[in-house]
């Protein structure tokens, strides 16, 4: 995902896709010591992407509290 579809989602949402791409990563890693990767170049993207979330969710968080809007 790039960085301005990711602006758009909510914390909650960002926290789900954080959990949906870690999974993946995990299956990717399965796949690569099995011998059976059949797209190396996704483990990279996926970890752009993780990286790109783990980035933007303390900001999201930090703008949800400064608006008086925290919730946990």
């Amino acid at each position: 995902m790039k960085m301005e579809e990711l602006r758009e989602l909510s914390v909650e949402d960002l926290r789900e896709n954080l959990k949906r791409f870690q999974n993946e990563l995990f299956k990717l890693r399965i796949q690569a010591v099995q011998g059976r990767m059949t797209r190396p170049s996704e483990m990279a993207k996926t970890k752009r992407t993780i990286a790109r979330i783990k980035t933007l969710l303390p900001e999201k968080e930090l703008e949800q509290r400064s608006l008086g809007g925290e919730k946990k």
